[in-house]
């Protein structure tokens, strides 16, 4: 019976080889779409589940509070995890870890890789796993190697017992080498793992952090002991700080934030988790659903259409002692079939789309062609596929009355297009919101990137200042590079231009209430620094070496100047730690954070001690290829055992913009192919009606009709129907949108052109694709058309 059903099916389908492509082609590309968003889904929902123990894995954050709102920060205070490891027993391990650009070198190579100093308990924390050697960390100069890495640095040799250059002034020895962390986890960058002894011994500023409860500068990562919950480990950790002496303003409160919810719950609000990247998985996944919906709805509208030339069929079978039940089960064996088809075609154009989607997502997603799950939820995906797509030409189909049927007097009835009409409105309902929303994320990207920065990016690099060897050399090396002829400008400072750290809560004025403790960005900066960075001074001077009395004088920017509310700002003195700094200068804000965001109150001081970064402008007289070669000369000079490293400023400031491009080139993706599953049901649509009123279009010819009546009369339906699909995605792009700009503090605005553009889009859209079928019609010769009366 099944086969018989299959062949009934199979036949149908070549006898319309036009339509059964429209299906096919449609429902193909919706299941495309579908199992793409559901690797991305999976490959999200089981990031960090690389690590074997990633259900007992947290890091320690804290909430602060520098205002009326708590904030929540990943870095602590390292004395914590000593505390923690001492009185607790929750924890089964602890490891103190901070992220490093990690200098190796093995004779003329030398690479510069991300890394982590960490002790000896993460690698079994994280489950490392390693390819050779073992992963002993416990010997202050010792270090492991990522298997790539070490095939870089070593070619096919062993790297294990080796003796490389760490930072250009450490022999340490390659006591292993580890599998490379996959993407889909936290530490996937990690290329390097050193001992945290050794970070501490070549950093004196670790030292004193060792010792110092209010330095949050580090992360603590912990495992917890089976059965041991998170929510009551927090609670244990929680006042660890103010139950000490000399409790701080800021009032941290430190909480365990389980490993498998970092990747998609990390954003905190007033203390409380809202969410995170979360609202992606559950965004595209619901664009998923309703692009295969679309797909489905083209499969019932070409049925349902096609109805009266199965009506005989129908009525045949029922006269012949058929029941329903045979009958539903013929149509959803067609869907079946077509369905088969579609879900074979789909996989192979998710494999050949592949390569271009993981760029877009960044990922590394493959086909899981040989895992059994993959196949069983193939099957499941296609069977409800099937039930979706089938279920109502199934039902409509088989509800015909044989009588009527055989005796020639059956009519589909005036309603009977309406289901058709109702599908045809949602489909373009769908795909009109889509489009909006992903105009409006663009929009909000582009705004963002127009906003003033208050400063330079052109021709700006950043050398992070990695070894020893460039420090105390500041008016050598800017003598050196300035002589080059490449550059026209030279500074240092604690920090990139692109990045805000070093929050402080200790700095008065005049006016400050006492209870008052907010967060304010400092940045030790060297003379040339201003002026480097092109940053506008609105009030007041830049810092100069004809003022001696520069060494205590402090320059603020805006958003500081409209916390503290100094009405004269260059008249005033701040005490920060102790010490008096007069205020020289206002400048306007660097955009440093998220330009979604707001900016937040920085100042600035002459401390040549406590610059990590090199700031150069490039000449742009030079081309910048030469110009870098001349650089890295001078570099070479004075650290010649480390690879001269840079970064455009411009290019890391780009780099804010990373997760709203990926989610609007992804939104766009879909969109485009959202729109075109709606436009092959349209398409296959317009066929049929075409080809239904035939004669009715020959006969209009003999009676005098132009070809402009004829197109008007086959498009005006539609055109309606899409006009009302308009109308109502409007107020729902517009619900949805508005919530999500909310979600940030610079932002765009929903103006009305949006809406009327799109409409106006998916209306020459229509007319595009309905005109070709209709004009198509509208020529043919009526003798071929009226030919059988």
């Amino acid at each position: 019976m099944i086969r018989n059903y299959f062949k009934i099916a199979l036949r149908n389908l070549l006898k319309s080889k036009g339509y059964s492509a429209i299906n096919i082609g449609g429902l193909s590309v919706g299941m495309a779409v579908a199992v793409l968003i559901g690797l991305w889904i999976y490959d999200e929902l089981s990031f960090d589940h690389y690590h074997r123990n990633h259900g007992r894995i947290g890091q320690v954050w804290q909430f602060v509070q520098f205002g009326p709102e708590k904030s929540a920060y990943n870095v602590v205070p390292l004395p914590l995890a000593a505390d923690m490891k001492e009185k607790y027993a929750d924890f089964e391990a602890i490891s103190k870890s901070a992220y490093r650009d990690i200098i190796i070198s093995n004779g003329d190579k030398m690479f510069s890789k991300p890394g982590q100093y960490v002790q000896p308990s993460f690698t079994k924390m994280m489950s490392v796993r390693i390819v050779a050697g073992s992963d002993n960390l416990n010997d202050v100069n010792s270090v492991l190697l990522s298997e790539s890495f070490a095939r870089s640095l070593f070619g096919n040799a062993d790297p294990v017992d080796k003796v490389v250059k760490l930072n250009s002034n450490r022999d340490v020895k390659v006591m292993g080498v580890f599998e490379d962390i996959p993407n889909n986890s936290t530490f996937k960058d990690t290329q390097v793992l050193a001992p945290w002894d050794l970070f501490v011994a070549t950093n004196p500023s670790v030292q004193g952090a060792e010792k110092t409860w209010d330095e949050n500068s580090y992360q603590v990562f912990v495992q917890l002991r089976e059965g041991a919950d998170f929510a009551a480990a927090s609670a244990k950790i929680r006042d660890s700080r103010m139950k000490r002496e000399n409790p701080p303003g800021y009032k941290p409160e430190f909480f365990l934030h389980p490993m498998d919810r970092w990747h998609l719950y990390s954003d905190f609000e007033n203390g409380v988790n809202t969410g995170g990247l979360i609202s992606f998985v559950w965004l595209f996944g619901t664009i998923g659903v309703f692009v295969l919906l679309l797909a489905c709805i083209n499969f019932m509208n070409l049925s349902t259409a096609r109805s009266e030339k199965r009506a005989k069929e129908v009525g045949i079978r029922k006269a012949i002692g058929s029941v329903r039940v045979q009958l539903v089960s013929q149509f959803f064996s067609e869907s079946a079939l077509v369905v088969m088809v579609a879900f074979a075609l789909s996989l192979l154009l998710a494999g050949l789309s592949l390569p271009a989607f993981n760029e877009l997502a960044e990922k590394k997603i493959t086909l899981p062609l040989t895992s059994p799950l993959f196949w069983l939820s193939g099957i499941a995906f296609s069977l409800l596929t099937a039930m979706i797509a089938g279920s109502y030409p199934a039902l409509y189909l088989s509800s015909f009355q044989p009588l009527k049927v055989l005796k020639g007097t059956f009519k589909a009835g005036r309603f009977a297009a309406l289901p058709r009409k109702v599908l045809v409105v949602m489909q373009f309902t769908v795909s009109v919101t889509l489009v909006i929303g992903t105009v409006v994320v663009f929009r909000q990207i582009q705004h963002a990137k127009n906003r003033p920065v208050g400063y330079d990016r052109q021709g700006l690099i950043e050398v992070d200042m990695t070894t020893r060897a460039l420090y105390g050399h500041y008016n050598a090396l800017k003598n050196d590079l300035m002589n080059t002829g490449a550059v026209s400008g030279y500074s240092q400072s604690s920090g990139s231009m692109t990045v805000q750290s070093g929050g402080v809560t200790n700095l008065s004025w005049p006016g400050k209430a006492p209870d008052a403790v907010p967060l304010l960005m400092s940045n030790h900066i060297s003379h040339d620094y201003g002026e480097t960075a092109g940053w506008q001074v609105i009030q007041g001077r830049d810092f100069s070496r004809a003022y001696p009395t520069d060494s205590t004088a402090m320059i603020i920017n805006e958003s500081a100047l409209k916390l503290m509310g100094l009405k004269k700002p260059l008249e005033s003195v701040l005490n920060w730690g102790g010490k008096e700094y007069r205020v020289i200068g206002v400048v306007r804000d660097m955009v440093r954070e998220s330009p979604f965001n707001q900016n937040s109150p920085s100042f600035f001081v002459i401390n040549y001690r406590n610059t990590n970064v090199i700031n150069i402008r490039l000449s742009p007289t030079v081309g910048v290829g030469d110009a870098l070669e001349k650089v890295a000369a001078v570099f070479r000079k004075y650290d010649p055992g480390s690879p001269f490293t840079y970064q455009f400023v411009d290019e890391r400031f780009a780099e804010k913009f990373a997760d709203e491009e990926r989610i609007g080139k992804l939104a766009f993706f879909f969109t485009v192919l959202a729109i075109f599953i709606s436009c092959l049901g349209l398409f296959g649509l317009a066929s049929f009606v075409a080809e239904q009123r035939t004669k009715e279009i020959g006969i209009r010819k003999v009676l005098g009709a132009s070809i402009a009546n004829l197109w008007q009369l086959l498009s005006t339906d539609f055109i309606a129907l899409v006009m009302l699909a308009c109308v109502i995605s409007g107020p729902i792009a517009w619900y949805f949108m508005s919530g999500w700009l909310q979600n940030y503090y610079y932002r765009t605005e929903l103006s009305w052109w949006i809406f009327a553009g799109t409409g106006l889009g998916a209306l020459a859209i229509t007319l595009l694709t309905v005109s070709f079928q209709a004009i198509r019609a509208a020529l043919i010769n009526p003798v071929r058309s009226l030919r059988a009366e």
